[in-house]
């Protein structure tokens, strides 16, 4: 039989189900290889005694980081909000810097890589979080290079993940790695779950991040380019409505919204997109020229490369049951 031990961390505030879903997805290991691949898996709590997760319930970990622990392949750090009380609690970051030093693979799903990069495990590495926690990540841990729209992320030893179901997607590419693809195949099948996610985050995440501030110079103009997505809109014509130059619409607009209004503009067309995929029935093509796309192509191919997925696979997976509004342009 190979086995492979996992420690499963876990701490009071912690998201249950980014330590569910793995363990579920590492049991089916067992059962669908008849007993001849195994995780072994151990909960290790930062605290003795029950842990209770964000959700309430609670877990008994078989050990906590201050009892000796055997040796283990893989390390996962659950979120939660929970960890931004428990992820720079020294005791903790040196045990996880030891682990590091002996383990093959230390993983942390959603905002659990807090607690990595608090131990000094993100610094040059390549990592994702939910796209929530990205700017207080920046900030905390500058030395981390962050990808904004990644379900999961690998670099070198250490793997970090998008918000809460992501979780399982990590579990699926680690059953890959260790026991191959048709045994991930086979979980994903079981679970009723993708083997690979399509797309990134902005999938689930709003676009329109970037809202300027009521009664700011560029809101109203903000409002005009929402209304009027189908115009063909430049810099030099936005300036010309706010009687200003196009370069000190565009230094304005960045100090004001942290992008330039013509990516302000192109989130928003995608964004306005996103609704009439999920809500109507309307063709592609309407959808392009509503939301200010040259040409169907055009819109498919700015789409699949924003989102990673094409409008025909988003509409199927998003759309809104009863459809709201139906198509009138044949």
């Amino acid at each position: 039989m190979k086995r492979i031990k996992v420690g499963m961390l876990v701490f009071p505030g912690f998201q249950l189900l980014d330590i569910a879903g793995p363990k579920d997805a590492f049991a089916e290991v067992k059962v669908l290889s008849r007993g001849e691949c195994e995780y072994e898996m151990m909960m290790v709590g930062t605290t003795r005694g029950t842990v209770q997760s964000s959700s309430g319930l609670t877990t008994v970990p078989d050990r906590t980081i201050f009892d000796p622990c055997s040796e283990f392949d893989t390390i996962i750090v659950p979120g939660g909000l929970g960890i931004f009380d428990a992820f720079d609690d020294p005791a903790l970051s040196d045990w996880l810097r030891a682990q590091h030093r002996q383990c093959r693979h230390v993983s942390a799903i959603c905002n659990g890589l807090f607690a990595l990069g608090s131990a000094g495990l993100l610094d040059n590495k390549l990592v994702t979080t939910h796209w929530m926690d990205v700017p207080r990540l920046a900030s905390t841990f500058p030395k981390a290079r962050i990808e904004l729209d990644h379900i999961f992320v690998r670099d070198g030893s250490i793997y970090t993940t998008a918000g809460v179901t992501a979780g399982i997607d990590l579990s699926l590419a680690m059953i890959e790695d260790d026991f191959g693809r048709q045994m991930a195949l086979d979980v994903a099948k079981y679970l009723i779950v993708y083997l690979r996610r399509a797309g990134g985050q902005s999938q689930f995440s709003p676009l329109l991040e970037t809202q300027a501030s009521p009664g700011s110079q560029t809101v109203e103009l903000q409002q005009f380019m929402l209304d009027n997505l189908h115009v063909g809109h430049t810099v030099t014509s936005l300036a010309e409505r706010v009687h200003m130059s196009a370069r000190n619409l565009s230094r304005i607009f960045a100090k004001d919204c942290g992008i330039t209004p013509m990516t302000f503009l192109a989130n928003a067309r995608i964004d306005a997109a996103r609704r009439y995929l999920e809500a109507t029935e309307l063709p592609l093509r309407e959808i392009a020229r509503r939301c200010g796309f040259d040409d169907t192509d055009g819109f498919r191919r700015t789409f699949l490369r924003r989102l990673q997925i094409n409008p025909v696979e988003y509409r199927d997976r998003f759309r809104s049951k009863p459809v709201r509004e139906k198509a009138d342009v044949k």
